[in-house]
């Protein structure tokens, strides 16, 4: 399962809209879970000048093959012109949660 396990973060404007991409995404058996981290402050460049606001950020555990279709349910879902959508590798990790992630989610 290590080289299949990623970790994929997601930025929003709102816990609830987090929340509801979290379910959406568990109930579809695309994630094994989804954490929420925030409010947290974010600096950034947009449309040529520099904004800052409050977001949060979900970190959701799944496999790569899963990748297209959690990322085309988040666009479905989110409210931003160009969501934040990144995946992370999971290089190393204890195998029984590994394997955990693996049992929770569809086989691809």
């Amino acid at each position: 399962m290590t080289e299949n396990a990623i970790i994929i973060t997601v930025t929003t404007d709102s816990k609830k809209e987090a929340e509801k991409i979290i379910s959406l995404l568990l109930k579809k058996r695309l994630i094994a879970c989804g954490n929420i981290i925030g409010p947290m402050s974010s600096v950034y460049w947009w449309k040529g000048s520099i904004e800052h606001s409050e977001e949060f950020l979900i970190l959701m555990k799944s496999k790569r093959d899963l990748y297209k279709k959690i990322e085309n349910e988040v666009l479905k879902l989110h409210s931003y012109e160009t969501p934040e959508i990144l995946v992370f590798s999971i290089s190393e990790g204890s195998k029984s949660y590994l394997d955990w992630i693996s049992n929770c989610i569809i086989s691809s």
